[in-house]
């Protein structure tokens, strides 16, 4: 596997991760705040949307550069 390819797997990854965990402090938010990572949640979402900005620039612009 490339490095190129590695970062788009990577990319995928995170923002699944990203979404999940900010889906979980929406849809459980006592255990969130039980667990400490109520304040997260804004910052959760303003990263999932930056990392899907983010691949939408390198798929769209940066792949066509490099392939």
């Amino acid at each position: 596997m490339s490095l190129k390819h590695f970062h788009i797997v990577f990319l995928g990854f995170a923002i699944l991760c990203d979404a999940g965990f900010w889906l979980w402090m929406h849809l459980m938010p006592e255990d969130a705040a039980s667990a400490g990572a109520a304040p997260l949640k804004n910052y959760a979402g303003l990263l999932c949307l930056a990392l899907l900005a983010y691949s939408a620039w390198y798929l769209g612009k940066k792949m066509r550069t490099i392939i």
